[in-house]
């Protein structure tokens, strides 16, 4: 083991993604990457009874997906990492029911989907197990009628809202190389920059990731120029806006720098507000769409920076400010 810590950040050498399972809801099936992702839904149901059982059966699909790429069984896997937006983490551990396997239960909001891929490679970088699954997945029913009002009370959105994506995300992580692979991880600190509106998700995230690139540059001595391309989770159009801002302000070159919320959906067309959130967002949009571009070499690193609202609806109705954190990881072509 060669790795080394840098700050909060840490330089990997041996964790490596093996394959993928990606399912999607209607929207983003319908959305400029729909294409890209393994299967698509035409309902918000996905063919069950509840809100909470179509999540469910979206991350089982991506996690048989994921798998059968590599002809292999939920006993091959040494451990699996992941996490989920409803109550306490119930997707995920429901599934969990069916894994023969270890299972390691993660809530970072929608960073989640960074946190399990950083937590999985450090066990495999660390020679501790040598593959890793990481589950993650959002609904935008069951996620709105966790943190705001149900959907079927069509309640009338502000104009900051954003849009909770639907879809699940499975990434199979080993030391065996392939080609490409977790070259760097950088985790998050908590920030709070008193924002108190649930339905101003980018304002209060925005400062989050601001505090973990600012990091991952520093730790690491690199800036936008060392990678192809940065993408934020969910801050979509107001919080990246936001971010630029805040950069700016700090005098750094921001260059191929986009947001996984401004990419998932077609934000002229599909009505989805200020654009798209959750965990499945930054992940459909990060295994979906920048993993293949990577593995055919039309980019050599990108940086991922999933940003989470760790918000409690108990503590929103008590006028709380909203904590948020972001964790990043950078992909490299081998």
């Amino acid at each position: 083991m060669s790795s080394r810590f840098f700050g909060n950040s840490l330089k990997l050498e041996n964790v490596y993604i093996a394959s993928t399972g990606t399912t999607c809801g209607p929207l983003e099936f319908q959305g400029p990457l729909g294409s890209c992702f393994d299967k698509g839904f035409d309902d918000h149901y996905c063919g069950e009874e509840s809100f909470e059982k179509a999540e469910r059966k979206m991350l089982r699909d991506a996690l048989d997906i994921c798998l059968k790429r590599e002809n292999m069984k939920y006993k091959d896997v040494d451990l699996y990492i992941g996490g989920d937006l409803m109550n306490q983490i119930t997707t995920v551990h429901y599934l969990a029911r069916e894994i023969p396997k270890p299972f390691i239960g993660i809530y970072s909001a929608c960073s989640s989907f960074c946190l399990s891929m950083a937590l999985s490679s450090l066990l495999i970088e660390g020679g501790f197990i040598h593959r890793a699954v990481s589950l993650v997945s959002s609904h935008n029913a069951t996620a709105e009628r966790q943190y705001r009002y149900p959907v079927e009370y069509g309640v009338q959105k502000k104009d900051t809202t954003t849009f909770t994506a639907t879809g699940a995300i499975a990434t199979l992580l080993t030391d065996e190389k392939t080609d490409v692979r977790v070259e760097a991880i950088t985790l998050g600190k908590v920030v709070d920059y008193s924002q108190n509106d649930p339905n101003d998700m980018g304002r209060a995230m925005a400062p989050a990731a601001y505090d973990t690139i600012l990091t991952h540059f520093q730790d690491l001595k690199r800036s936008f120029q060392d990678y192809d391309l940065v993408v934020t989770g969910d801050l979509s159009t107001y919080g990246h806006k936001i971010l630029k801002e805040m950069l700016q302000r700090h005098k750094i070159d921001v260059v191929r720098y986009n947001d996984c919320g401004c990419m998932l959906y077609d934000l002229n067309q599909q009505e989805v507000f200020q654009g798209g959130s959750g965990c499945a967002c930054s992940g459909l949009v990060t295994m979906g769409h920048l993993y293949p571009m990577l593995k055919e070499k039309k980019y050599k690193r990108v940086l991922v920076v999933a940003t989470g609202a760790l918000l409690s609806p108990i503590l929103t109705f008590q006028k709380e400010t909203i904590p948020c954190v972001a964790h990043a990881i950078s992909l490299e072509v081998v």
